[in-house]
């Protein structure tokens, strides 16, 4: 049975193949998202403790170390802001190029 880290990694993986195989902008960015997405996925996993209590209650000595998941949460907001800025910017190169095929950007570019 897949852990926690091991599906995190695959979802990395796949979004970095989602980015490198696309030729779509929209696709790109959601590709960006699933790897984003993964790190959120790797890193609290890689947090967790089974039978931990929460820092602010004092019994116990297995407690969870908040950080990470604070981490992640502030992730969760760049990304948040990186794919609204994203898609405008997606907005602006479509009414331009009047493609989403960066590769056709790039070719159509030249003139």
């Amino acid at each position: 049975m897949l852990g926690g880290i091991e599906v995190g990694l695959i979802t990395i993986f796949l979004g970095l193949y989602g980015l490198t195989n696309n030729r779509n902008a929209v696709k790109m960015l959601m590709s960006l998202t699933v790897v984003n997405t993964g790190v959120i996925l790797l890193f609290i996993s890689i947090a967790y403790k089974p039978g931990g209590s929460v820092p602010i209650i004092r019994e116990g000595t297995n407690m969870v170390d908040p950080l990470p998941h604070t981490f992640m949460l502030t992730s969760i907001v760049v990304n948040l802001a990186t794919l609204a800025l994203g898609l405008a910017l997606v907005l602006y190169l479509y009414r331009e190029y009047e493609t989403l095929d960066v590769r056709a950007m790039w070719e159509g570019s030249d003139d």
